[in-house]
């Protein structure tokens, strides 16, 4: 992924900048499904997506106007919809449907799960091979997840399970437009990848509008969630996430995941009084290990002798 030209203007970031824009994009992303917890009940899943992606695209138009950048359309309007659809389209509208029945908190520990199925999908698509500690990874990572489901943590009402279901097929969505992106859309700049699909997803979610009616009548709480969920959330987020993997490259700017539950959690828990159970908390923790191992972040005994 190459920086844009105005990219390339930039002054070079500090660590500790770079390091600051990381907690920054978790304590967002984090806070995301703290908004999502807000909006759905209100505007539905459906509504509250079509919001999502259409306020974000009309706040990255604004952002690509003011630094006077033009969209390169031409060529690359299916490679746009491919992305959009599956970098924001579907996964938020899988992530709405989620947080009728899950907590927030829970919601951004399964989130957590986005670098085990990006490790998976480039394996078998860009022929990325897995080592036995991805693996090992793996195992655990899904160990985890399946500790908060058998014990229900954090869910409400019936038909949970399908929540769940929701919630991981979301990550799995990323993988696959990670692995899309590197395989076809090395060319395009990271700001007209996040500005192009942004507008392809809005299109794409579009007819949900349509067959998805605003449950409640939405007050000014409401819709100040709904901005902060577009503006802040997506348009923003994306932006300072494109940065950092310009300034410090995708497998540091990956350690995100690690941080974005721990914003979850405490989100969820000040603003929306959810109930953090202690299996919540050891599967979480059972997640975070399983993707730490699965992308090198850190590695087992044997294997840290060997490299020394």
């Amino acid at each position: 992924m190459h920086a844009s030209p105005e990219e390339a203007t930039m002054p070079l970031a500090t660590p500790f900048a770079s390091f600051a824009r990381l907690i920054l994009l978790a304590a967002i992303w984090g806070a995301s499904f703290l908004f999502l917890r807000i909006g759905v009940p209100v505007f539905g899943p459906g509504k509250l997506i079509v919001l999502r992606v259409g306020i974000a695209a009309i706040f990255l138009l604004g952002v690509a106007h003011f630094v006077k950048k033009r969209l390169p359309w031409r060529g690359n309007i299916s490679r746009f919809f491919i992305m959009g659809l599956l970098n924001s389209g579907l996964p938020f509208v899988l992530y709405a449907f989620a947080a009728q029945k899950l907590n927030a908190s829970l919601l951004s520990i399964v989130n957590a799960t986005a670098p085990i199925f990006g490790a998976v999908v480039a394996a078998v698509w860009l022929r990325t091979p897995l080592t036995r500690t991805a693996l090992a990874g793996l195992a655990i990572s899904f160990a985890g997840v399946t500790l908060i489901v058998g014990t229900s943590a954090g869910t409400h009402g019936d038909g949970w399970w399908l929540a769940i279901l929701a919630a991981l097929c979301a990550p799995l969505c990323y993988a696959f437009a990670t692995s899309y992106a590197r395989k076809h859309a090395t060319d395009i700049s990271a700001f007209d990848q996040s500005h192009g699909s942004m507008w392809a997803a809005t299109i794409a979610v579009l007819p949900l509008a349509l067959f998805s009616p605003i449950r409640q009548t939405p007050g000014l709480h409401d819709w100040l969630s709904v901005l902060a969920l577009a503006v802040v959330c997506t348009g923003w987020a994306f932006m300072i996430f494109f940065r950092l993997v310009d300034e410090i490259g995708p497998a540091r700017t990956l350690t995100v995941t690690f941080l974005i539950p721990v914003f979850g959690v405490l989100w969820g828990t000040l603003f929306l009084g959810e109930q953090v159970t202690a299996w919540m908390l050891i599967g979480g923790l059972i997640v975070l290990l399983g993707t730490a191992l699965a992308n090198g972040l850190i590695k087992p005994p044997a294997a840290s002798r060997k490299s020394t």
